[in-house]
């Protein structure tokens, strides 16, 4: 009885801290900057993930991009042995890309979560779903990690993994070599930057024999990192590959 007690004189404690924070310290949305709900989890608001629409449809069934034709345009940018692509919406757009900015660049990590619920939600062929072994998360390099002090692909896979009940190994594939920031580069100059720019250490490649491994990321924009992760992966043993990601570029000719 007096553990029981004790537990609940620390709940209401618990719960009146939170509410003399919310009163001295409101939040404010990441994205609009309007103040949140007392109590609430969740650093964007509601009125703004709202208007973080989801890709058009129709979509490939094997890339997930918005067809504009009868064919695909977009699955040729994909190494043969991905299986599937999938992303939430089109970055930039102003909400979706000033979310994607708050955790990229503004520190604030908790923004992975409503992130990752999201892209919990987007439908996989059947396959991808039972044979999913584990995800990977696209590291950074080194030095922009220490800088930033995370790596924003590792708390969306392990908030995604959370959600999917898929493991997470952070340290799957690594990078071998910095590279230079692919922001204003064309997509064959990304291409070339990140060739050869990522290995799987020799410990990791025994889990990857024959293993469906899903790289999680948070942009997708010609693929070129992307590419490269999952051509390290299959080369050391990993039998198939899938993509996720919360955002996509769009290029000429897609659907807004």
């Amino acid at each position: 009885m007096r553990f029981a007690h004790l537990a609940r004189v620390r709940e209401r404690a618990v719960v009146a801290g939170a509410a003399l924070a919310d009163l001295f310290f409101p939040r404010s949305c990441v994205s609009c900057e309007r103040l949140l709900d007392a109590g609430g989890r969740d650093l964007v608001c509601g009125r703004c993930w709202a208007r973080v629409h989801d890709l058009p449809y129709p979509r490939c069934d094997r890339c997930g991009h918005p067809l504009a034709r009868e064919h695909c345009a977009w699955c040729p940018l994909l190494p043969p042995f991905v299986r599937a692509a999938r992303s939430v919406c089109w970055i930039p757009g102003e909400t979706a890309g000033a979310i994607v900015h708050a955790l990229k660049y503004r520190g604030w990590r908790g923004v992975a979560e409503g992130m990752a619920t999201r892209m919990a939600r987007l439908a996989w062929p059947s396959d991808v779903v039972s044979e999913r072994t584990a995800l990977v998360p696209v590291p950074l390099a080194a030095t922009r990690e220490r800088e930033r002090g995370y790596n924003q692909s590792t708390l969306l896979a392990y908030a995604l993994g959370a959600r999917w009940r898929v493991p997470v190994w952070p340290r799957c594939v690594e990078r071998t070599r910095r590279t230079s920031t692919q922001t204003r580069l064309t997509r064959e100059e990304r291409r070339r930057n990140v060739s050869g720019a990522f290995g799987v250490p020799l410990d990791a490649q025994s889990s990857l024999r024959g293993a469906h491994v899903v790289l999680v990321d948070d942009v997708i924009t010609t693929g070129a990192t992307l590419g490269a992760c999952a051509g390290a992966l299959f080369d050391a043993g990993a039998r198939i590959i899938s993509i996720v990601t919360f955002g996509r570029a769009p290029a000429i000719g897609d659907r807004g």
